[in-house]
């Protein structure tokens, strides 16, 4: 389950916030979709909903837990709880980590570059490579040498590797074709149905009513 209740985040230096007194709650087993047009702040929400902005005000609650800080100084245990798919995987990810590496990153506590990281976990590595339909030979290539649904297909393989309660995706599905926002979502449907809660924002609001259970946008959300 998440919560967000009475959410505010003004950047510093700006005059008005993003968003204020934001409320919303995305139950487990629940696909939600927000709906807004590019450049509204739907980014900004869905860093905030993850714990990777602070908040000017107001709270966030995974599983009933209401959940101080951001980044690292919230604890492990929560954030372990939490899995993230960006926009752009390009700019989500290293360039110097194989797409092995990539998938992964959250089974290990290590932090930063760590090649070895991979070859402790074969099997669960193998089994999600499975799951999002990419071949073993892709595993070992560096970002420049894939395409971008391959890239996001291993991104959402590593947000997904923890088999996270809460699973946030901002435009996943941006600039990728056809086939592959197909599998993507499909995933994501899965992952609702084994008991996440899932929030998935998009300008796509044909895209969000073909997937989610419950779709909000701007105005409903007292944005």
């Amino acid at each position: 389950m998440l919560r967000l209740t009475d959410l505010s985040v003004t950047y510093p230096g700006a005059s008005s916030p993003v968003f204020c007194g934001l409320n919303l709650d995305v139950p487990a087993g629940t696909t939600y979709g927000v709906h807004a047009p590019s450049g509204s702040g739907k980014t900004t929400l869905l860093k905030a909903a993850a714990l990777l902005l602070p908040l000017t005000s107001g709270a966030v609650a995974v599983d009933g837990t209401t959940v101080d800080g951001k980044r690292f100084a919230v604890p492990q245990d929560v954030r372990r709880r939490i899995g993230v798919v960006f926009q752009s995987p390009r700019a989500s990810t290293d360039t110097r980590l194989s797409l092995r590496d990539i998938i992964a990153a959250p089974l290990s506590h290590d932090r930063g570059f760590s090649r070895p990281r991979a070859a402790r976990f074969t099997d669960q590595i193998a089994e999600l490579a499975e799951r999002v339909q990419l071949s073993d030979d892709l595993l070992d290539r560096l970002p420049h040498q894939v395409s971008d649904g391959q890239l996001q297909r291993a991104c959402l393989a590593r947000a997904l590797a923890l088999n996270p309660r809460v699973l946030i995706c901002d435009e996943p599905t941006a600039m990728l074709d056809a086939p592959t926002t197909a599998i993507i979502m499909r995933l994501l449907t899965e992952q609702a149905s084994s008991g996440s809660a899932v929030l998935l924002a998009s300008h796509d609001l044909a895209l969000l009513d073909a997937t989610c259970s419950v779709v909000s946008d701007k105005k409903s959300l007292i944005w």
